[in-house]
């Protein structure tokens, strides 16, 4: 099977329905632990594909994620909530709106940087990306049911 073909866009389709099943645990491992869901994410699926990365691969992705997100994504989400008892309704949803479209191209990234790893590995990605945030993976069971 090439997988290079599945990685596009489309898998995010996929991770969206991860997301909604278990949406308030996700925000709170990314509040609490600043864990990437999209990432997190994209360890479920892959490891539901058979694809395992390295842990040295999960660990340049993670690396070159976050520096864009810091730079970008992260600050205007920050802005974000912090604006949030400041703006009307509709002004608080176009940050929201905005804020998604970062998220899409974090996604982007992540597609464009995984296409180039190598995927050797044997572990689950899962539990090589949580045990990247110091997180035990049996505790998040749920999240790779």
């Amino acid at each position: 099977m090439t997988y290079f073909n599945q990685f596009d866009i489309s898998l995010w389709q996929a991770c969206d329905t991860y997301y909604f099943e278990h949406q308030a645990l996700y925000l709170r491992l990314q509040d609490d632990h600043e864990v990437n869901i999209n990432l997190l994410l994209l360890s479920i699926w892959l490891d539901k594909q058979a694809y395992q990365l390295l842990p040295q691969a999960w660990s340049t992705l993670t690396q070159e994620v976050r520096q864009w997100e810091e730079r970008v994504l992260l600050p205007y989400r920050k802005l974000r909530k912090l604006s949030k008892n400041s703006l009307a309704e509709v002004e608080y949803q176009e940050m929201l709106d905005l804020e998604l479209i970062l998220e899409r191209k974090s996604q982007a990234l992540i597609l464009h940087k995984l296409r180039l790893l190598p995927h050797e590995g044997t572990g689950s990605n899962f539990e090589i990306l949580l045990d990247i945030y110091q997180l035990n993976s049996l505790d998040y069971l749920e999240l790779a049911a």
